[in-house]
C-alpha cells in the first residue's frame, strides 16, 4: 500500500543505528529485497533503503559511543518544538532536541517515562515511508512496556493518541493506539512470564513477509539470529530476529 501523507501521531518512519552500515544494508537487502541509496556527504553515512521505488527505512552509523544497535520508530508531527515541550511536560525526556535534517525535515529523539525510546519527524520535503503493509515493508509498531496505564497517559498527552482494548486474543492483554478511528500501533505489557524480567521497555518494528518460515530461514542464512522462531498468534505467524549487528526486529505473515 502506497502512502503519501501521515496524520500526526502515526508512525511514519523507522531507522536502524548499527556499528556496520554496509553489513546491515546487505542483510536487509538480501532478506527483504531493499535497495540501499547512499545519502549526500552531509548525511553522515545515512542510507535510505527503497522497496521498489519507494523509501521504507533508513540505516545509519551510531551517533554516540553508548548507542545500542536498535530499530527506532518515528511519529509524524506537525510542530516538533511543541512535541518536545509536551514530552517534558508529560514526564518524558528529550534525548536529542529538535534539529534540522538538511531540507528533508526536522527530527527529535525522546524517552517515555517507562524508558522506551522513540523519535518524532516533522516533514519539510520528506514525509516518511512511501509504502507499508506489503512484503518487505513496515507493517506494525508495538510498544512493549511495564507501565501500560502510564504509557496511555503519556502518549495521549504527547500525540493525542486514543486507545482501545484489542480483540486479538482473550489470553493476551493487548492495546491498540488510535489516531481518530484508525489503529496505528499496538502496546503489550512486559509483565508476563514469557518475557525476561530485565527486558527494558522498547518499541518493536514488524515487517510483513509472504512466507514466515522461508523468511526466518533466510535471515539465519544471512547471519541473523532467530530469537523467537515462527509462532502462530490469532492474526498470523510471527518471528523475532536479531540482525548481524544485534538489532532486534519482528516479521509477520498475516493469516489469510
Amino acid at each position: 500500500m502506497k502512502i503519501t501523507s501521515y496524520k500526526e501521531g502515526t508512525p511514519s518512519w523507522i531507522d536502524l543505528g548499527t556499528p556496520d552500515v554496509p553489513t546491515a544494508v546487505a542483510f536487509y537487502s538480501g532478506l527483504f529485497g531493499w535497495i540501499g541509496n547512499d545519502g549526500p556527504p552531509e548525511a553522515g553515512g545515512y542510507v535510505i533503503c527503497n522497496l521498489g521505488d519507494e523509501p521504507v527505512a533508513g540505516i545509519g552509523p551510531f551517533m554516540g559511543e553508548a548507542q545500542p544497535s536498535v530499530w527506532s520508530t518515528y511519529f509524524a508531527v506537525d510542530a516538533l518544538d511543541d512535541t518536545a515541550a509536551r514530552v517534558e511536560k508529560a514526564g518524558g525526556q528529550v534525548l536529542m532536541p529538535p534539529m534540522d535534517v538538511m531540507d528533508a525535515g526536522r527530527m527529535g529523539v525522546f524517552m517515555d517515562p517507562s524508558g522506551a525510546i522513540f523519535g518524532a519527524w516533522q516533514k519539510i520535503t520528506f514525509g516518511g515511508a512511501g509504502v507499508a503493509n506489503e512484503p518487505g515493508a513496515l507493517t506494525w509498531n508495538e510498544l512493549m512496556t511495564r507501565d501500560v496505564e502510564g504509557s496511555k497517559a503519556f502518549y495521549g498527552a504527547v500525540f493525542g493518541l486514543d486507545t482501545k482494548v484489542s480483540e486479538m486474543s482473550p489470553d493476551i492483554p493487548y492495546t491498540e493506539w488510535l489516531v481518530g478511528d484508525a489503529s496505528v500501533a499496538g502496546m503489550m505489557t512486559l509483565d508476563m512470564p514469557q518475557f525476561p524480567p530485565d527486558l527494558p521497555s522498547h518499541w518493536m518494528v514488524y515487517f510483513a513477509v509472504a512466507d514466515i518460515k522461508a523468511s526466518a530461514a533466510k535471515a539465519a542464512e544471512l547471519g541473523g539470529t532467530i530469537s523467537v522462531p515462527p509462532t502462530e498468534i490469532p492474526i498470523g505467524t510471527f518471528a523475532v530476529v536479531a540482525d548481524p549487528g544485534g538489532a532486534f526486529f519482528s516479521m509477520i505473515q498475516m493469516a489469510g
